[in-house]
C-alpha cells in the first residue's frame, strides 16, 4: 500500500497539542468575540459543503501554534447557541497582571458577557476571571496561576519528547 504524498513542508518536531474544536452558531460574530478578548487572530477561514471553519491562533506562537478551531455547520443554522465547553468546562488564558483580569472583566460586563467576576482564589488557582463567548462557551483568565512556574520546575525549559518518559 502506497503513501500519499504529504500535502506540506512543515511539520512539527515532536508530538505538540494543537488545538482544540468549538461548534460556533455564528462564525463572524465568534471571530469577532476571540478577537476582542484574546490576543488569537485569525489564521485561516474556509467554506466546505459542510460549513465554515476557522482557525484562530497567537502569532507570535507560529514555531508552537496552538490553534482555536471554529466550526459552523450548515445542518445546525438556526439551532441557536451551542455551549460545549460551559457551565464550569473552559478555555484557560494566563495574562500578565491582575489589572489585566480587571480590565477583560470590565470589559465583559460592559459587552453582557461576564461570567465570573474577578475573583482571588486559592492556590493555584490565582486571580480569575471568565467570559462567555457568543455560544455560552467559558474562557477563563487567570493570572498567577502557576502554569509556567510548575512547567519550568518540572520539564525546565527544554520540555517533554517522545520516548524522554
Amino acid at each position: 500500500m502506497s503513501s500519499p504524498e504529504d500535502r506540506f513542508v512543515v511539520h512539527p518536531p515532536a508530538w505538540r497539542w494543537t488545538h482544540i474544536a468549538l461548534p460556533c452558531s455564528d462564525i463572524e460574530a465568534s471571530i469577532a468575540f476571540y478577537e476582542r478578548y484574546t490576543p488569537m487572530r485569525l489564521l485561516d477561514k474556509r467554506e466546505d459543503v459542510d460549513g465554515f471553519g476557522a482557525w484562530l491562533g497567537q502569532p507570535d506562537n507560529a514555531d508552537k501554534p496552538f490553534i482555536l478551531v471554529l466550526v459552523s455547520f450548515h445542518r445546525d443554522a438556526g439551532h441557536g447557541p451551542q455551549p460545549t465547553m460551559a457551565p464550569f468546562a473552559h478555555i484557560g488564558i494566563e495574562v500578565t497582571s491582575r489589572d489585566e483580569v480587571d480590565a477583560i472583566a470590565e470589559l465583559a460586563a460592559h459587552d453582557g458577557f461576564l461570567h465570573w467576576p474577578a475573583t482571588q482564589l486559592p492556590p493555584p488557582i490565582g486571580y480569575i476571571c471568565a467570559v462567555t463567548d457568543p455560544d455560552g462557551n467559558v474562557v477563563e483568565f487567570s493570572y498567577d496561576q502557576g502554569v509556567y512556574a510548575k512547567a519550568q520546575e518540572v520539564w525546565g525549559p527544554a520540555g517533554w519528547s517522545p520516548g524522554a518518559g
